[in-house]
């Protein structure tokens, strides 16, 4: 009898799932090159397994060890633990590392997003430069969503499940809010009148105000001459 049916038995608890699934849902998240999401692994697992309690107790046996079981963007994918990730830094590996500008711009984006180009100059209070927007773009943090509704149809973005599983997010709404953000040292308690952080919201489907992307050109926003990076 393995471990976790020991445990059952000993709790007198009769599980929702055979112990074998337990196995078979590690070895599937195990050997994924991406997060798995349930229905991967729902399709794997015995007849009438409940892929959320396994899921779970799986998560449980996992979370006092070197690597952890985690959920970012509704998939679950194993991590090493926060507390040993610095064992696992590569000190001679230079990492490219995000100006001021672009992480302020994907910010507002994560944030406020459907955003066009000229919300985000509207929040900041200045241009944003062609590099900020390509910098989130390749790093694929970022997507178009569609045009806005209004003269010039401008391109609207917001953010993707790349992002979610880069920050460690399960859902949008896994953001920090003020309150968190104070806590952080992030905000000083000096703030303006009426300042709030919004509730993100990254809905698949297209807003009131917004339409469809047309065509490939639609995936080449024209910036015009590139000026100088933003040095704040």
């Amino acid at each position: 009898m393995g471990e976790v049916a020991q445990l059952f038995d000993r709790l007198g608890v009769t599980p929702k799932f055979e112990p074998e699934a337990l196995r078979i849902a590690e070895a599937l998240v195990f050997a994924a090159a991406e997060p798995l999401d349930e229905a991967a692994i729902a399709s794997r697992l015995p007849d009438g397994a409940d892929v959320a309690a396994v899921m779970t107790e799986l998560q449980r046996v996992y979370a006092g060890r070197g690597v952890n079981l985690v959920r970012v963007a509704r998939k679950w994918t194993f991590r090493t633990a926060v507390d040993l990730s610095w064992l696992l830094a590569r000190e001679d590996r230079e990492q490219k590392k995000l100006s001021r500008a672009a992480i302020e711009t994907l910010a507002i984006i994560a944030y406020h997003q459907p955003v066009t180009r000229a919300d985000i100059e509207d929040i900041r209070g200045v241009a944003v430069s062609k590099g900020a927007l390509d910098v989130l773009m390749e790093a694929g943090w970022i997507r178009m969503r569609g045009r806005r509704r209004s003269p010039g149809r401008p391109i609207t973005y917001g953010t993707n499940q790349e992002f979610l599983i880069h920050f460690g997010l399960d859902s949008i709404g896994d953001l920090p809010g003020l309150d968190e953000l104070k806590g952080a040292g992030l905000f000083d308690g000096k703030l303006p009148t009426g300042f709030g952080v919004p509730l993100p919201n990254d809905d698949s489907g297209l807003a009131e105000d917004e339409e469809p992307l047309e065509a490939e050109g639609d995936l080449k926003e024209v910036w015009g001459e590139p000026g100088e990076e933003e040095g704040a």
